[in-house]
């Protein structure tokens, strides 16, 4: 019960976060020159009615001011309107957001399950060849751009033909077996997770590696040893559990920062994902859908933040005191 208290306390201090980035996004869309339905007139197959109905919705003939409260009514009513292409944004959103949510949540689970064993191990072996030569292989991990990493394994799949070179399915994907979807899929992902994978592994394992350093040499981990406590005791029960609280605090920024890493990536693979749908929009100024976009980022920056708040109450009793 006090958990869900909790909870609830910051979902109400997520929603001036949430008007913040609204304005934010909102202002700087519409103080462009570029008409917001210009797209949307110049689609032959959107009626005059739709037009009318998004002019007056949006308050394009008003103040910028009074646009935003109509825009803003609007979003929390549900209705999104429509995009350029004169579809409806919520229809679109509907289809992005499982496969954004699909793609981060194998990369972060696979950054885990190997960053944290990694930097253990480097800590573990500090100053030894081994650690030597993780620090060199992740720091070229950090160094290569995202995007760059992404084309050079394009061209890679292209040359070789042994992965898909875009989408999330082939094109007789109805037509296999369940197990034969599930493969086609996976197929499809090996490449867009392995450019966020390696992203994403460098930046944990070398901030695991330098948690575990620092609670080595703390005062009560050498208690604990002066003890004669064992040194899987001393490692696993003790240190490793204080030093991989602060990783859980990342794990929200994670979640965010994989959305907006993985655009680039979603758009050099064609991945049909939310970080994809905002680059094009953009580049259409389709104010409907870049709006929608960003709020669901927001939402999502903010459910990912959430998540380790829970967690570190979960594994903290400090802070299970003190917050709740």
């Amino acid at each position: 019960m006090q958990i869900l208290k909790y909870i609830l306390k910051r979902i109400l201090q997520a929603i001036p976060l949430l008007i913040i980035v609204s304005l934010i996004s909102f202002f700087i869309i519409r103080l462009s020159p570029v008409d917001p339905l210009a797209e949307l007139r110049l689609n032959p197959s959107v009626s005059q009615e739709t037009l009318q109905k998004e002019t007056q919705r949006l308050g394009l003939d008003k103040p910028i001011i009074v646009q935003y409260g109509k825009w803003a009514k609007s979003f929390i009513k549900g209705d999104l309107g429509v995009t350029s292409n004169g579809e409806q944004v919520s229809t679109k959103l509907k289809e992005r957001i499982p496969n954004t949510l699909l793609l981060t949540t194998i990369v972060i689970l696979l950054t885990w399950l190997v960053g944290i064993p990694l930097g253990v191990i480097a800590a573990l072996h500090w100053k030894t060849p081994l650690d030597r030569l993780m620090t060199v292989l992740t720091s070229i991990g950090m160094a290569i751009p995202s995007f760059f990493f992404a084309v050079l394994l394009l061209i890679f799949a292209v040359k070789t033909g042994w992965f898909p070179v875009g989408g999330l399915t082939s094109s007789d994907f109805l037509e296999k077996s369940l197990w034969g979807q599930i493969w086609d899929i996976t197929h499809h992902l090996i490449l867009p997770v392995t450019v966020l994978f390696t992203i994403s592994l460098a930046g944990l394992q070398r901030q695991m590696r330098g948690n575990l350093l620092d609670v080595l040499d703390s005062d009560y981990v050498k208690f604990a040893r002066a003890k004669g406590l064992s040194e899987f005791t001393v490692i696993y029960k003790h240190a490793l559990r204080n030093a991989i609280n602060p990783m859980i605090t990342l794990l929200g920024f994670e979640f965010a920062g994989l959305l907006s890493g993985a655009a680039l990536t979603e758009y050099v693979f064609q991945y049909p994902g939310l970080g994809r749908l905002i680059l094009e929009a953009v580049m259409r100024s389709d104010i409907n859908l870049v709006m929608a976009s960003l709020m669901m980022g927001a939402i999502m920056l903010i459910l990912g933040n959430l998540i380790a708040d829970i967690l570190l109450i979960i594994t903290d009793p400090r802070i299970r005191r003190s917050n709740v």
